[in-house]
């Protein structure tokens, strides 16, 4: 008898071994890395990390019998600051997943780490098409917004509007770079030219030089290819400078909401930009922005309800898939169509690019505005398909 019953205790044991390895550690732990003291900490910061941790309450703390839990760094726009964090976190800590990497060379830098470990990265604050192009991952995936769909939509909105000749003033690394890159072949595309360009250090605090030589390129259009504190600067310089009285457009390639707030709409208004999340969409959008209003004291951009949705999603494919592991998560989210209250009909491509619509946006004029964050006209709705580059011209190596 003692021998059975030795015998059914092992089997069960054994039997349960698998269910038990489902998740590792039997913790899912997710990393919000990205930039919470420079010129990116309102783009993305500690609100991304706000917006992960109310996608983890709301999906209920749990997932496949394993507790859910968020960290978070900062990675001070530094590559290898965010690659010694990342591999602290894997080897360490056990993070299971990292996401929002604000910031185009940390994002590829923890995207190829990431790759080497079969670690599921999920991009939402980079904006680099490189990371679903030529160094793109079987584990990285991209979610948010891209430099391909910042240019058609700002850069194809103004040269339809006659702005025809550009002038680019642009962040100089890898981000600023592609955003440049992207939106002067969609200009050249639509019958535009590029008169000239120049590149300005991250975080600089005087743009006279640069706004100068924007002013006697002869371009009818100035394009900020930079984000955060720098377009802010940049704006409200331009605007000491004249260079809108003086008859040139203002092309903000990357500004999102919380780059208008902290400007402020008498300096913003008028700007052309692309978001591809607004509060105020639809009662769906704006009951989620009211609910992470009470929580933070401030209105989700296109970062913040990125990550809910990145967190979220990630949180369903590990449920979709019983376990944890990179390739079946990995798998997962390739297959799982994205429904949420960032993306409607969301579809993540072989290159790991998620492909959901964007929205020209035209920031009010203050008289406009009804309330506190009530920022933008919505123009137009741009489909996935065209915003986001086909994935089969990407030379993502991972697309047949």
């Amino acid at each position: 008898m003692n021998r059975i019953l030795a015998a059914s205790l092992a089997a069960l044991v054994m039997g349960a071994g698998p269910a038990l390895a489902q998740v590792s550690d039997g913790v899912v732990k997710i990393g919000i890395l990205n930039d919470q003291s420079g010129v990116y900490a309102d783009f993305g910061g500690r609100w991304s990390y706000e917006a992960a941790l109310m996608a983890v309450e709301d999906f209920g703390g749990e997932v496949a019998g394993a507790k859910i839990e968020v960290v978070t760094a900062d990675h001070q726009n530094k590559p290898d600051v965010a690659s010694n964090i990342a591999r602290q976190w894997y080897d360490v800590d056990k993070v299971d997943s990292i996401m929002e990497l604000t910031s185009s060379s940390v994002g590829l830098a923890v995207q190829g780490l990431s790759r080497d470990l079969k670690k599921i990265t999920i991009n939402t604050g980079a904006a680099t098409t490189e990371l679903t192009g030529a160094q793109c991952s079987p584990y990285g995936f991209h979610w948010a917004y891209d430099t391909h769909a910042l240019a058609v939509g700002t850069g194809g909105a103004l040269v339809e509007q006659g702005g025809d000749k550009w002038f680019f003033v642009t962040a100089d690394y890898a981000f600023g770079y592609s955003l440049e890159e992207n939106t002067a072949n969609f200009v050249k595309e639509k019958g535009g030219e590029v008169v000239g360009s120049v590149r300005h250090p991250l975080a600089t605090t005087d743009f006279s030089s640069f706004l100068l030589q924007a002013q006697a390129s002869g371009a009818n259009v100035v394009g900020f290819a930079n984000a955060g504190l720098d377009t802010a600067n940049s704006i409200k310089q331009a605007a000491e400078f004249g260079i809108v009285e003086g008859g040139q457009k203002i092309a903000a390639l990357l500004f999102t909401l919380a780059e208008v707030h902290g400007l402020g709409l008498e300096a913003a208004q008028g700007t052309t930009l692309t978001e591809s999340f607004y509060w105020k969409r639809d009662e769906e959008s704006e009951k989620f922005g009211r609910r992470y209003f009470e929580r933070t004291g401030r209105m989700p951009n296109m970062v913040h309800a990125g990550v809910y949705s990145a967190v979220t999603q990630y949180l369903k494919a590990i449920r979709q898939a019983g376990t944890d592991d990179g390739d079946a998560v990995s798998k997962a989210l390739h297959e799982m169509p994205v429904n949420d209250v960032f993306a409607r009909e969301g579809r993540v491509a072989a290159n790991g690019r998620m492909i959901t619509d964007v929205y020209l946006m035209q920031v009010k004029a203050p008289a406009e505005s009804a309330e506190p964050w009530d920022y933008y006209n919505v123009l137009a709705t741009i489909p996935g398909d065209q915003a986001f580059m086909d994935p089969a011209k990407s030379g993502c190596p991972l697309v047949q």
